[in-house]
């Protein structure tokens, strides 16, 4: 925190909101449905509840699956010189100040750090430049993260198109109406099950408990299940694996 003769100071922070109880209420349904105990009364959690989630779950086969849900559900991270504190960490004051990858919101840091110490003042005009400047950085990163994530989806399909029909371990990951998505284990590339491609059976799905229920054999896949997919279909240009079930009972 930067403070002069008990006023505070002007400087850029990097902070992180608390998480929308809408988001936190359907985490801990999530949860549940994969057997674990997480209290979210009314969707008000705080850092230590999520981290005591996360040690729970680390080294089970759901932790990805968790992990991710838990991230997904967290407000985004951002650079401003308006000062809330950051839930992620329970830190009051935070800022980024140096790195092995230099990041402009470092610079600031530094620029107005030195400012202070040498005693200039940092006014409302100069101030406002470093929230424009905060804002920019902060869409900046998160274009780069996206970018990331479509990279890593790429290489992940291009990866996987030598190996169409092969088959492979994997996890669900989702239940939708037109199918369930399943993490394969080796690269932890998403694919597809379409309920069309499961010919044993007529399967419904069934929201509230994230699963999918054969009509005739009562042959159930839930969120978290283990199973064994066969990969027929891998797209480059729209980053999409097509995996069909591989039923281990016939």
């Amino acid at each position: 925190k930067a403070k002069s003769q008990n006023r505070e100071l002007a400087f850029v922070y990097r902070i992180h909101d608390v998480p929308n109880p809408d988001k936190i209420e359907e985490l801990a349904t999530f949860v549940h449905a994969l057997g674990y105990e997480f209290e979210a009364k009314k969707g008000i959690v705080n850092a230590k509840d999520i981290n005591k989630l996360m040690k729970e779950v680390e080294g089970k086969p759901e932790e990805n699956l968790i992990k991710t849900a838990s991230i997904r559900s967290m407000a985004k991270a951002i650079y401003s010189t308006r000062n809330i504190g950051h839930f992620g960490l329970a830190f009051k004051y935070y800022t980024h100040f140096t790195s092995p990858i230099r990041r402009y919101p470092d610079l600031m840091a530094h620029r107005m750090l030195r400012h202070h110490l040498d005693g200039k003042n940092i006014g409302q005009k100069e101030t406002a430049m470093y929230e424009k400047i905060s804002i920019q950085s902060s869409e900046r990163e998160m274009e780069a993260v996206s970018a990331e994530r479509d990279s890593i989806k790429f290489k992940q399909v291009e990866y996987m198109m030598n190996h169409v029909g092969e088959i492979f371990d994997g996890v669900i990951n989702g239940v939708a109406d037109w199918g369930i998505y399943v993490q394969e284990q080796n690269t932890l590339a998403d694919g597809m099950v379409k309920l069309s491609s499961i010919k044993s059976d007529y399967f419904e799905h069934e929201a509230k408990k994230y699963r999918i229920k054969g009509q005739r054999t009562g042959k159930v896949y839930r969120l978290g299940d283990a199973v064994k997919v066969k990969l027929v279909r891998a797209d480059k240009d729209d980053r999409q694996l097509d995996f069909e079930l591989i039923d281990e009972n016939k």
